[in-house]
């Protein structure tokens, strides 16, 4: 007589504090959740995705990192990817931005199919999960070396850009004209009104701006150079 072991199996909740093999051990048996993640060995449970306060600002995002990442080879988006950070947690991003190791990145994917250490840039669409994205994520992602991290608060419509300098994470400032440039990733342009308006042609616009710059160039040469 074959033995279900799944009955065997706690359930998986918010609150929750587990160790990362057990969060795993409870995620892969809980069918019915779609999202979880453990920060600092708590889990979170994530709620029903809502179109207009996570799905289409989410899209917004991805639209704009994804022509990024078209323009510069050896950069890679990822879409709500497990990222395997340190033995406490295990988030899944909104999405994110990495560059191979092969030229030089902080991440790889195991053979699990999961991305190990923290990539370069990371961004979150915080509604609900403001008060955690802007603390415990924001601590575990300051402490694992995360060079840029970008929380954009949907209620309060506001745009965070975080930038580690000597360890600890800094607000980085738009320009006299609006635009966030990115450290780590030369070319990589955001309008912040252009994105609290939702104002797609104007974000790209900015993007393709940057993307047309000598330093994106430049670093298209450098990424090319060290495959």
């Amino acid at each position: 007589m074959a033995i279900n072991f799944t009955m065997n199996v706690p359930p998986l909740e918010s609150g929750d504090r587990l160790t990362r093999d057990e969060f795993e051990r409870r995620y892969h048996a809980a069918s019915n959740i779609k999202k979880a993640e453990l920060i600092e060995g708590v889990v979170y449970v994530a709620a029903a995705v809502r179109a207009n306060l996570h799905g289409k600002p989410h899209g917004i995002v991805i639209t704009w990192l994804g022509f990024y990442c078209s323009a510069t080879p050896g950069v890679e988006l990822y879409d709500s990817a497990t990222v395997l950070l340190d033995e406490d947690n295990e988030p899944q991003p909104d999405a994110l931005l990495r560059i191979e190791p092969e030229v030089g990145g902080n991440s790889s994917v195991n053979e699990d199919d999961y991305i190990v250490g923290g990539p370069e840039l990371i961004v979150e669409v915080a509604a609900s999960s403001a008060s955690y994205d802007l603390n415990d994520k924001f601590n575990a992602y300051q402490r694992n070396g995360v060079r840029e991290y970008i929380v954009w608060q949907i209620y309060e419509n506001r745009l965070d850009w975080f930038i580690l300098q000597d360890d600890k994470y800094v607000s980085f400032l738009p320009d006299d004209a609006g635009i966030i440039r990115s450290q780590v990733f030369p070319g990589l342009w955001l309008s912040v009104n252009a994105l609290l308006q939702r104002d797609r042609a104007e974000i790209l616009a900015a993007l393709q701006a940057g993307l047309q710059t000598a330093e994106h160039q430049t670093f298209v040469n450098q990424l090319q150079n060290q495959e």
